[in-house]
């Protein structure tokens, strides 16, 4: 026997009660717009996967034409910074987000702004924020990339070095290389300690980089995209004309610019794909493989220069190092030339010339192969 209440049967109120509460559950699931980790993860994976492999596209550049294209292999770090600044700061103030992470719909909301005071994604991070977001997202990968370049070429002189540390300086670099790892071990315990946070709902950030440029990661709304959309045109319309000469030089330098980061930013969203398959392909996994089906023919010795010719760069004796005409000593060859020398004469030569001593060829520290008799 049903009772009614306030004129509603008991059923009516029942069902009226569920669709209130399902209303409520709908309701809460749209307003929590944090990303799940897979998009965080994946949208950080874009741009590290985008270094390498420009990285090798300006390296068969180089090799392809060294007067040409020489230059952009030995700056590519500065080149790449400069680049990914114009393109991270065009997003950053158009779309409030990185280039990978507007990639994968996603925006970045000032940590403090309820859900009813977020600025839309149109309107841009605050300056404050931006400059922050620039700073983690183009500077701190820079000076990771010199620091590690910096540990492998101390490693590699320490490795190579046939004197003791005798200097402080000596005794301090040694011991830096033997905390980095350490150093290293813990930023990247920190990272995974945070994603685990993130994933069992203790964090807002799934970064520690985010914390610091005192942003959160949000998915974009309708009302976002719809903006972002209409954007172009309405910045169009409410363009007017520069009145002063400084005010139109100002004008075409920001267009200038922003052409740029438009092209970067459009040469990236459409070779995205095709960049993470290169990055895919001379992964390190897959290097064994390409040297197979790449490798060429071992060259033969060097035939203009003979041993016995004349040249006053080669000793008549077979045991004489040609650098410091006296018996060779810890008998050294170069992988790059085929010629043998004394360890310790031709260690100080390559690192100082990077070339062969006899035959000018490109040569570093690396292709010293030391040889080893049945006496020894």
């Amino acid at each position: 026997m049903l009772t009614r209440v306030c004129g509603k049967s008991e059923s009516q109120y029942t069902h009226e009660a569920m669709a209130e509460h399902g209303a409520h559950i709908t309701t809460a699931s749209v307003a929590d717009d944090q990303p799940s980790i897979f998009e965080v993860v994946a949208q950080d994976s874009l741009m590290t996967a985008v270094r390498p492999a420009l990285q090798h596209v300006v390296k068969v550049l180089a090799e392809s034409n060294p007067t040409h294209y020489g230059f952009l292999w030995r700056w590519f770090d500065e080149i790449f910074t400069l680049l990914d600044l114009l393109v991270q700061q065009h997003y950053l103030s158009r779309t409030s987000a990185s280039f990978s992470e507007n990639f994968y719909g996603l925006k970045r909301i000032v940590m403090g702004d309820t859900h009813k005071s977020q600025r839309l994604a149109s309107a841009g991070l605050p300056k404050k924020q931006l400059w922050k977001s620039i700073m983690v997202l183009v500077l701190l990968p820079y000076l990771k990339v010199k620091l590690e370049k910096l540990v492998s070429s101390l490693r590699e002189e320490d490795e190579y070095s046939i004197h003791p540390p005798s200097s402080h300086w000596k005794r301090f670099y040694r011991a830096f290389l033997a905390a980095y790892p350490f150093v290293n071990m813990a930023w990247e315990g920190w990272f995974l300690v945070q994603q685990l946070r993130y994933i069992l709902g203790k964090a807002q950030h799934h970064s520690p980089l985010l914390r610091l440029a005192g942003v959160r990661l949000g998915r974009l709304t309708v009302q976002d995209i719809q903006a972002l959309e209409h954007k172009p045109a309405k910045a169009s319309m409410m363009q007017q004309p520069a009145r002063s000469v400084s005010e139109k030089m100002k004008s075409a330098l920001k267009k200038a610019v922003g052409g740029v980061a438009l092209s970067l930013s459009t040469g990236l969203s459409v070779g995205v794909f095709f960049l993470q398959f290169l990055d895919w392909w001379y992964s390190s996994e897959n290097q064994e493989t390409i040297k197979s089906l790449t490798a060429l023919p071992t060259p033969p010795p060097p035939v203009h220069l003979d041993y016995n010719s004349d040249s006053p760069l080669l000793p008549k004796m077979k045991t004489v190092c040609p650098l410091c005409r006296k018996t060779r000593v810890n008998d050294t060859v170069l992988a790059t030339s085929g010629y043998v020398f004394c360890y310790r004469c031709v260690f100080h030569y390559v690192r100082s010339h990077q070339a062969c001593p006899i035959t000018g060829y490109p040569t570093e520290v690396q292709h010293l192969i030391k040889l080893y008799s049945p006496e020894n």
